[in-house]
């Protein structure tokens, strides 16, 4: 079971068997959800002119939109990705194991290359980017330093605990009450 799925234009979603959309979530038009991604309550993904792409494992949390810019630059999200509670993620690119904390805002073509964070909060102008392993704060966004491998591995362990709790949502959710 999965949340609503709209088509745009004729593009329905494309949305692996193994990933969990939310009953409250709006996936629409051009996005792929790769396997035992999540996407979580009143979240929006709106794929209407130009393409999403969620990898796999990656979690979108409860109240985040994710957009596109028209017809210039889509909204790609690597594999192992978390994106904390009502984010704004527009037009940019994360990449594996990217972190985005609560209530940040990663915008056009900004980047996030792969182990890089974003703190709750944050705000990442446009064209701006985190290098790996960097923990940048703020609004806007500054770099505040490299993340030691042990820290990074704590953040990586979200991407595993919401490619099962979305497992356990879709379970529970199709059981009779």
């Amino acid at each position: 079971m999965n949340g609503p799925i709209f088509p745009f234009e004729g593009r329905l979603p494309a949305i692996d068997p193994t990933a969990f959309v939310a009953p409250t979530a709006a996936v629409i038009g051009d996005v792929e959800l790769g396997p035992d991604s999540s996407v979580w309550y009143h979240c929006v993904l709106r794929g209407d002119t130009h393409p999403i792409r969620v990898g796999a494992r990656s979690n979108i949390q409860d109240g985040t939109i994710v957009h596109v810019a028209a017809g210039t630059l889509p909204a790609v999200i690597g594999d192992d990705v978390t994106i904390g509670h009502a984010c704004i993620i527009h037009a940019c690119t994360l990449k594996n194991r990217a972190f985005v904390g609560m209530g940040a805002t990663v915008l056009d073509g900004a980047v996030i290359e792969e182990g890089g964070m974003l703190g709750a909060g944050g705000l990442l102008a446009p064209g701006k980017r985190i290098g790996p392993n960097e923990l940048w704060l703020g609004a806007p966004a500054r770099f505040v330093r490299v993340m030691s491998a042990e820290e990074r591995a704590g953040w990586d362990r979200n991407a595993v605990h919401y490619a099962e709790l979305g497992k356990r949502h879709r379970a529970s959710l199709t059981q009779p009450a």
